[in-house]
């Protein structure tokens, strides 16, 4: 048997809410304009025919209560308030009356993009993983079990920067709903534990600068609470 030529590290864990056990990432699928209102701030339209998508790896992930550096390579780092779902069954090809049947849990997230680089990349139809994908970039609360939580409905989602309010909505104004993003994205991946879906953000997106405290909430799940230090 080939052996590996240095440590491979383990999956990170995601705390779960009530219990000393940890969820462990696999794979981060995020979801694009999914708030119509958002993507009328960037200028946008929203897709309505089918989701979209970009990933993040799972080295990008941050747990709530850290203070991270400010971003590196970028003078315009965003926040954005995301609910997170986390899978706990395979998922692939199935329908959407199938679909939650695959998820484990929710939780807080923030997705941090370097806008200047992402708008870079749009500009000239390159990909956005330099504006996406990158350390510390997908902040996760403690994860809350699907049965603790309850139904997807108009729970509240909202973030603070610095205790002034910056993002506020209902889930009810997702786009498209967990039970389609999970149908129409298990027709592309073998989805399954160990994957997290951020659905997308709100209005209100804005920049981060050194010293501020980013809090986000949605009714129901753990808050979480990060720091931007000073740069790397």
């Amino acid at each position: 048997m080939t052996t590996p030529l240095f440590d491979i590290p383990a999956p990170p864990l995601v705390p779960v809410e009530g219990t000393a056990r940890g969820y462990p990432v696999r794979r981060i699928f995020c979801v694009g304009r999914n708030y119509a209102a958002h993507a009328a701030e960037m200028g946008n339209e929203v897709d309505r025919e089918a989701p979209f998508y970009f990933t993040k790896s799972a080295h990008a992930l941050c747990l709530s209560g850290a203070t991270i550096p400010y971003p590196p390579g970028t003078e315009d780092c965003h926040h954005e308030m995301e609910f997170v779902v986390a899978l706990g069954a395979p998922a692939f090809r199935v329908r959407e009356a199938e679909a939650m049947a695959a998820v484990w849990g929710y939780g807080c997230g923030i997705d941090l993009t370097r806008r200047d680089l992402q708008g870079q990349a749009k500009d000239k139809r390159r990909p956005w993983d330099l504006g996406k994908d990158f350390e510390d970039s997908a902040i996760i609360g403690a994860l809350t079990p699907r049965a603790a939580f309850g139904e997807i409905g108009d729970q509240a989602i909202r973030l603070a920067v610095d205790g002034r309010a910056a993002q506020a909505a209902r889930l009810s104004e997702m786009v498209w709903s967990v039970p389609e993003i999970i149908a129409h994205l298990s027709r592309f991946y073998h989805l399954g534990a160990g994957d997290l879906i951020y659905t997308g953000t709100p209005a209100g997106v804005g920049p981060v600068a050194p010293g501020n405290v980013l809090e986000g909430e949605v009714d129901g799940l753990s808050p979480l609470r990060v720091t931007i230090g000073a740069g790397a």
